[in-house]
């Protein structure tokens, strides 16, 4: 059977990157995929550990919905280990990796600058592009799309910005990828596709996080409104599972499109929105893909504050 021999082995090879380099529900999903158990079995080998754990629970463990907290469910991903066959500690080493005490651990949802700003590395390339924490700009309307290659990697992503100048002077934006674990920025590529040009590019190896100045061919004044449109070839790191984007401030319409090639379509897809960094995911809402174009997609008409993002389940 050298089609299910090879849906074991990318099924393997996922488990053991999860594991390595987590996040908790993506290591966690990866092992009861690994195993092919469907969560009704889970739940029974827990009683029979004498744990009591819902199928909802488990299934929002996976999605990332939530995360264990309590003693119980700390006893739960314990028996997990054992049950799923994981190395002893894999799976809460992951939960204490999250650098809070069980009771308050963050979700794995993070807005560009809190994934990096433990070692200030955004704060480094924006000070090298000259760039104010303010760039002047107000989002009239973004519209994201992303797309997912053959071997399941993200394998570009492409924005269009529709904003207002809120100050005279305003000649340029700064974008920000941040690619999967594992991306190698220096190999990416930045495309000004219009009504913008390519200036400086940074980025920091360790962090897969990329910065790249777009300069405009004009000087904006306050009140004025502009579109322009990027991309990143990015097709870097591994497997992609899902894409989160953080919005420090309230704004306009925003719209996220997930693109799937022909040779690597999720079995679901789901919407979550979230808070805060420290907040739990909330919204999640199960998307459906569209049959030809192989895609998904969400719209917010009006943006607040905290983080959208659209994650997928790989067979």
């Amino acid at each position: 059977m050298p089609h299910a021999t090879q849906h074991a082995d990318v099924a393997t090879a996922e488990l053991e990157s999860a594991l390595r380099g987590g996040p908790f529900h993506i290591a966690l999903r990866a092992a009861i995929a690994a195993r092919g158990l469907p969560l009704q079995r889970v739940q029974h080998h827990l009683s029979r550990h004498g744990v009591k754990v819902g199928v909802t629970s488990l299934s929002y463990w996976q999605q990332g919905a939530r995360r264990p907290q309590r003693p119980e469910s700390l006893r739960a991903v314990r028996a997990l280990e054992e049950i799923l066959e994981l190395p002893e500690e894999s799976l809460i080493r992951l939960l204490a990796d999250s650098g809070e005490s069980p009771s308050g651990l963050r979700s794995a949802a993070r807005s560009y600058r809190s994934l990096v700003e433990a070692s200030g590395v955004l704060d480094q390339l924006l000070a090298e592009l000259d760039c104010p924490p303010d760039g002047g700009l107000h989002t009239l309307g973004h519209h994201e799309r992303l797309r997912i290659g053959a071997r399941r990697e993200l394998a570009e992503r492409e924005s269009h910005h529709i904003v207002r100048a809120h100050r005279d002077g305003i000649d340029r934006f700064v974008a920000v990828h941040h690619g999967d674990r594992g991306a190698t920025p220096e190999l990416m590529r930045v495309h000004a596709l219009e009504n913008c040009r390519t200036g400086r590019v940074r980025w920091h190896r360790d962090t897969g996080v990329l910065a790249a100045e777009l300069l405009f061919d004009t000087r904006l004044r306050a009140g004025d409104t502009f579109l322009f449109r990027y991309g990143v070839e990015d097709g870097t790191a591994g497997v992609s599972r899902e894409y989160v984007r953080g919005f420090d401030s309230p704004g306009g319409q925003y719209a996220l499109q997930v693109c799937f090639d022909a040779a690597a379509v999720p079995v679901r897809c789901h919407r979550f929105a979230q808070h805060s960094a420290a907040a739990p995911r909330s919204g999640c809402q199960d998307l459906a893909l569209s049959g030809r174009h192989r895609s998904v997609h969400l719209v917010e008409p009006r943006l607040r504050a905290g983080f959208l993002g659209i994650g997928w389940d790989w067979e």
